[in-house]
């Protein structure tokens, strides 16, 4: 029996930056609730925008954000996993020097700071991702807490993640290649997985009884927590072999679809 089922956001739930949640989806968790089963909103998202997208079912949903660095629930942290200063410090500082055309935002659990003169960039946070942050001058001049820093390139990060960032960081920090414009970067012990796992041990929940769904290297993780797991169609390769099924994509609300065949019928 199925008690925890936890899903990625962009690119498996819905289009990558999109702030909505579609209605047969809020329809569903909220037949999901009323049988008793948990629901994890797990993304690389920060906590801010992923309750803005489940803004109208959020009272029974637990939180899985920054790629696991931050898990909340009922309106309180139960687990954050800080950066250590000097790594996140060293990124910030290589990412200004060597790839100016990158953006950076640096998240705290109560928001993020952002450096950026893009105007395009900016209006993505604001009105795509609807993030809470501040633009400041120099985002290490700010005082609180690191949980990750998210590199953004627009339309591919993908070569410069792949082939310099994450091999020149791996043995240091958590990175992973998050959607196609996207490098985050997390305390080396950060994983979704391992989110989903403190989560099971928090509600005393096996992995035979959760199922989770996915798309991106980052989800990969959950995919060996869960008993039943899904890749979406449009899902990396890599997601694929490690999952137990696949689903259709967000285009054709493969989550909702296989809730609905698998668990609401």
């Amino acid at each position: 029996m199925i008690r925890l089922i936890a899903s990625d956001i962009d690119g498996t739930l819905i289009k990558d930056s999109t702030p909505d949640l579609y209605p047969e989806m809020e329809e569903a968790l909220k037949g999901l609730a009323g049988r008793g089963i948990i629901f994890c909103a797990a993304s690389g998202r920060q906590y801010h925008s992923i309750r803005n997208v489940f803004r109208n079912v959020e009272e029974d949903i637990v939180y899985i954000a920054e790629n696991g660095a931050q898990i909340r629930y009922k309106e309180k942290d139960i687990r954050v996993s800080p950066m250590r200063r000097e790594y996140a410090e060293a990124i910030v500082r290589q990412i200004r020097e060597s790839y100016p055309f990158c953006d950076i935002v640096v998240s705290t659990p109560d928001g993020s700071f952002v450096e950026s003169k893009n105007k395009e960039f900016v209006d993505l946070l604001t009105y795509g991702y609807r993030n809470k942050f501040m633009l400041v001058d120099d985002v290490l001049g700010e005082e609180a807490e690191i949980v990750k820093i998210a590199v953004y390139q627009k339309e591919s990060i993908l070569e410069l993640g792949e082939k310099i960032l994450i091999p020149e960081w791996q043995d240091k920090v958590k990175v992973c290649i998050s959607g196609n414009e996207w490098v985050d970067f997390m305390d080396l012990s950060v994983d979704k997985g391992k989110a989903l796992a403190f989560i099971q041990d928090y509600f005393h929940i096996s992995k035979e009884e959760t199922m989770v769904f996915g798309d991106n290297d980052n989800d990969i993780g959950m995919m060996q927590a869960a008993g039943e797991s899904y890749a979406v169609e449009t899902a990396r390769e890599t997601v694929k072999a490690a999952a137990g099924h696949i689903c259709p994509s967000y285009l054709e609300k493969g989550v909702y679809q296989t809730l609905k065949d698998l668990i609401l019928t």
